[in-house]
């Protein structure tokens, strides 16, 4: 099965052609961006695949990180992995962001459960617990950066990711972020079923503006 992973969820703007049957990565184009994932994601795809000397329906799934991480990126990467999917008649599936560091983590581990972090800001991390073999053990929520600490001494987990950095924690090893090969990888074992939605644990920073509205008469 031939995986078209995307991720615009965090400061990449990233595609990546993976091979499950062979457990390659045909290729892969990752641009740092930090904003503006809508303008280069087209040429970022359409890189990928000709890196990879595949047509643009040349897949059989496509794999998107929902998140957590940046509100307008996730509606970017989700808004395009669906419409690709639906253009080619490709599966699609969904893959956290917070289960890929974890699925990184593991190596790094020796055998612990893991505590993938996002730094969310504001005092908060983006945090989930998952198992030596890779299960969740809790759902992924936004905590407090004082609450990390004793997530961590609860599952006798070792930290990883932006977050517990953030938080002043000891960190595994230096997983910082989801990586778009992860992403594909996972995107291998994920269920397609309901439509793929973005993961967001807590609201936007933005909020719509009020007392502009003009009185009726």
């Amino acid at each position: 099965m031939l995986i078209l992973a995307l991720d615009t969820a965090q400061a990449d703007c990233a595609a990546c052609l993976f091979d499950s049957e062979s457990g390659t990565v045909l290729s892969r184009n990752v641009e740092t961006i930090g904003k503006g994932h809508a303008e280069r994601l087209m040429a970022v795809i359409d890189t990928t695949l000709q890196d990879a000397g595949r047509a643009p329906a040349g897949f059989d799934r496509v794999a998107v990180n929902i998140g957590p991480g940046s509100f307008t990126g996730i509606r970017v990467g989700v808004s395009a992995a669906r419409a690709f999917a639906l253009a080619t008649k490709a599966e699609c599936v969904g893959v956290s962001a917070l289960a890929a560091i974890a699925f990184q983590a593991q190596a790094f581990a020796g055998g612990h459960a893991v505590l993938a972090t996002i730094d969310a800001r504001r005092g908060e991390a983006y945090a989930q617990v998952f198992a030596a073999d890779g299960k969740a053990l809790t759902a992924p929520a936004a905590y407090a950066y004082e609450a990390l600490d004793g997530l961590m001494r609860d599952y006798q987990a070792v930290a990883f990711g932006s977050g517990a950095a953030a938080a002043g924690l000891e960190t595994g090893a230096d997983v910082v972020q989801a990586d778009i090969e992860s992403i594909a990888r996972l995107g291998v074992e994920a269920l397609p079923g309901a439509p793929v939605s973005p993961l967001y644990l807590r609201a936007p920073d933005a909020k719509p503006q009020s007392g502009f509205a003009v009185a009726r008469r």
